[in-house]
């Protein structure tokens, strides 16, 4: 990879945060539910996966969304986007790795599918619009990852071109989408090995403080 980019594209939620799933399975324990259960109402059953597309893409409230689950999981519905991911927390190799690209001159830029943002706001405390250079937050722009449609936008906004920027994310369908628009693609499994794989790309050490 001897040609230098100067875009770095980040997910947010299980990149910028720790990973989702434990925090997911946390909320089923504490609930009661049968381990799997959120994932198989929310990304199996076909209407649970259409009220999420539209949460995404804003055309439903994350109140609505909070409604229908409730209804789906047999839980209470009162800040349930908040009550499910409650456990998330900062990323400290990433968002230093982020922090370390900027310093380098590298343009870095969030784009990330929108859980909605009241009554629960995923972003919040992350100041998302000091520390990176652009924000995409999919709803709202319409659409969602992975939608090529919301790639270039963020593109765009960064005004870069695919072949300059890395895409990270910890969904493989949308490092997927990212790649065969142009950009570099990297899943994030693990945060250590992800630095180190962009340290690589970028021609940075972004593990150095």
């Amino acid at each position: 990879m001897s040609n230098r980019r100067t875009g770095l594209i980040l997910d947010f939620g299980g990149v910028l945060t720790t990973p989702l799933l434990p925090a997911v399975l946390a909320f089923e324990q504490r609930e009661g539910l049968p381990q799997g259960a959120c994932l198989t109402a929310m990304y199996k059953d076909e209407d649970g996966v259409r009220i999420t597309s539209d949460l995404e893409r804003g055309v439903v409230s994350q109140g609505e969304w909070n409604e229908f689950a409730g209804r789906m999981l047999n839980v209470s519905a009162d800040n349930l986007m908040g009550r499910i991911f409650g456990d998330l927390r900062p990323e400290p190799l990433l968002i230093d790795a982020a922090a370390a690209a900027r310093r380098a001159g590298i343009k870095v830029g969030i784009l990330s599918n929108s859980v909605g943002l009241t009554p629960w706001d995923l972003y919040d405390g992350y100041e998302l619009e000091r520390l990176y250079d652009v924000v995409v937050i999919s709803e709202q722009h319409l659409m969602r990852k992975p939608d090529p449609e919301l790639f270039e936008t963020t593109l765009k906004l960064m005004g870069l071109p695919a072949e300059e920027c890395i895409f990270v994310d910890d969904t493989e369908a949308y490092v997927q989408a990212a790649e065969q628009l142009g950009l570099a693609g990297v899943h994030n499994q693990d945060p250590k090995q992800t630095v180190a794989t962009l340290s690589e790309l970028l021609g940075v050490d972004l593990a150095a403080s």
